[in-house]
């Protein structure tokens, strides 16, 4: 084993001097960047090609973006040596509280409560702002040798061939390597030009985010209000703030987000109620189209599709990077695993391996998502009462508390072994 891994970096090596990489990546965001540190720090080689110009990736003004990563999503940042960046940013989520709401008229009496103290690995899962999240895996890259970046160049054209793949980009360059890994967004081109159908729907529904510094302390407890409209999540960051995102029908959406802060913040307010006392608006606001988008398939010849790029699902429960994260995970675990017996890692045989792994727990989430956001997203009397009923229910199972716990942190199927904190 260890004759093949190092012959593996060997070639890799030698691979980068003659221009060509073991993998192009082609999009620069975190699943892009995290895939190329994990495979950068096992010895193989990457280009990543991403549109934005390197300084709009690096801003470091908090624009409110965050991102619930579950426990398992820090064990891959620890893996690949990033979690200590970010550590000192991270804001433990302790407890999850689950109710029905209706705007202005507080929270149902039915609860389900999450604590992170039932199970022994620690908190479920910590919020991250973008802005540090991507500035560390940023930094990580630099002191791979083996990874390039190409900012401010959009991929217009790419081949699989026999021997390797290509990219070619808007300004002229081409690039080639033994695989190209697609993390470029919910619409790739590159999933689009290999001919790679979707299935999926809008949901007639736009999530609006934000951030809110508030008087009184969130206790590092996360909320989701079933609202009729659509959930309301609110999730609790470091220094008295929280990351909002609020669903609402696309039409009442797009008023609301035209208005000005005074009178978007008096939409808010209702829906929010008094338990964190006065709040303010911190950072930007945007709004998201919600739908539902999953590739066909995920892997071909000299291709695979990861993040977004493979499935877009409703944000219902938080899991939209964490699932990238376990694609990251996957797919690097193959990629290294194959390179270091020798294999050709852009053969369809090995990136299959991926697609088999990951497509059940695709499938999954898809489900219950979709499921979750049909049953939660009304106002129908019977509806409400039943689904009361049944958090109920799992809030009185202590069983069946710390299966929901630990289903939100991550820790249940087969995971590869960056998500379990492991080396490949």
């Amino acid at each position: 084993a260890l004759i093949c891994c190092v012959k593996g970096k060997a070639e890799s090596i030698m691979r980068v001097m003659n221009g060509m990489a073991d993998a192009i990546i082609i999009g620069g965001g975190l699943n892009g960047t995290a895939l190329a540190v994990a495979l950068g720090r096992a010895g193989l080689s990457a280009t990543i090609i991403d549109p934005l110009p390197s300084s709009a990736r690096e801003d470091p003004a908090f624009d409110g973006r965050g991102y619930a990563l579950a426990h398992a999503s820090k064990r891959l940042l620890e893996a690949i040596g990033v979690w200590d960046s970010v550590a000192g940013y991270a804001q433990p989520i302790l407890d999850i509280k689950v109710t029905d709401g209706r705007p202005g008229k507080g929270a149902s009496p039915f609860l389900l409560e999450l604590d992170h103290a039932e199970i022994e690995e620690g908190p479920m899962g910590w919020m991250v702002e973008d802005r540090h999240l991507r500035r560390a895996l940023l930094a990580a890259l630099e002191g791979l040798g083996a990874v390039s970046q190409v900012s401010g160049a959009a991929v217009i054209d790419h081949d699989a061939g026999e021997a390797a793949a290509a990219a070619r980009m808007d300004d002229g360059r081409l690039v080639s390597g033994r695989m190209i890994a697609a993390a470029d967004g919910a619409a790739s081109p590159t999933a689009k030009r290999a001919g790679i159908e979707r299935f999926g729907w809008g949901y007639g529904q736009t999530a609006l985010v934000c951030a809110i510094a508030h008087e009184r302390s969130h206790c590092g407890t996360a909320h989701q209000f079933f609202m009729p409209a659509g959930p309301l999540a609110i999730l609790p960051l470091p220094d008295s703030r929280s990351s909002l995102v609020w669903t609402e029908t696309d039409e009442e959406a797009a008023r609301i987000q035209k208005l000005g802060d005074s009178a978007y913040l008096a939409e808010l307010r209702p829906r929010v109620g008094s338990f964190l006392g006065d709040f303010e608006l911190a950072g930007m606001r945007f709004a998201y189209p919600l739908a539902l988008s999953i590739a066909h398939r995920v892997a071909g010849h000299r291709l695979a599709l990861l993040g977004d790029a493979a499935h877009q699902v409703h944000p219902i429960a938080g899991q939209g990077l964490n699932a990238g994260f376990k694609d990251v995970g996957t797919l690097a675990e193959i990629l290294i695993e194959a390179n270091r017996r020798g294999e050709d890692i852009g053969q369809i045989d090995v990136l299959e391996r991926y697609q088999s792994w990951r497509r059940f727990d695709t499938a999954t989430l898809a489900l219950a998502t979709d499921g979750f956001n049909r049953i939660f997203s009304n106002d129908n009397s019977l509806l409400r009462l039943g689904r009361g009923i049944g958090m109920s229910l799992i809030n009185a199972v202590p069983g069946l508390r710390r299966g929901l716990i630990r289903e939100a942190a991550g820790l249940t199927g087969e995971l590869p072994r960056l998500l379990q904190g492991k080396p490949i």
